[in-house]
């Protein structure tokens, strides 16, 4: 099977493990880091170019597991932690590290933000080598082994 195929089936696989848990992913604490995750896998190479944003905007809107929030405030968070990212990479990841390290006491939650991460980092066709740093980095905030996750 060609990596791209592997990606697609990962991230497919992980979409349905998401939906699955839905009823059960309803806390600020998940919105919060969910949010933080999607900004850092879009600036993981340490830009953002619109289309990318814009692409993520809508895989947000239209995802399943996020319905439970309202798509307007997912989208100020996404893009709050976005800027902080933009504006200082290296000072804005630890900011939003420490967002996405709220969901570590519930640890079907932190689980479904790496899921997020890697759905996002993989809607491309193209889970590169900096979005998977990055959702690595996030495993180590929320204590979670990067293994479980192929990472």
């Amino acid at each position: 099977m060609a990596l791209w195929d592997r990606i697609k089936e990962s991230a497919s696989q992980m979409q349905t493990q998401l939906v699955a848990k839905k009823n059960d992913l309803k806390s600020g604490a998940f919105r919060d880091a969910s949010m933080a995750m999607c900004a850092l896998v879009a600036a993981a190479d340490g830009t953002v170019d619109p289309s990318e944003r814009q692409r993520v905007a809508q895989l947000i809107a239209t995802n399943e597991v996020l319905q439970n929030f309202p798509a307007d405030d997912l989208r100020r968070r996404f893009e709050e932690n976005l800027n902080k990212l933009t504006t200082d990479f290296a000072f804005g990841k630890v900011s939003v590290l420490q967002e996405i390290a709220k969901a570590k006491k519930k640890p079907a939650e932190a689980r479904a933000v790496i899921q997020i991460g890697i759905v996002i980092g993989g809607a491309d066709g193209d889970f590169d080598k900096d979005e998977q740093a990055v959702v690595r980095e996030a495993c180590y905030a929320l204590d979670l082994p990067p293994h479980e996750f192929d990472l």
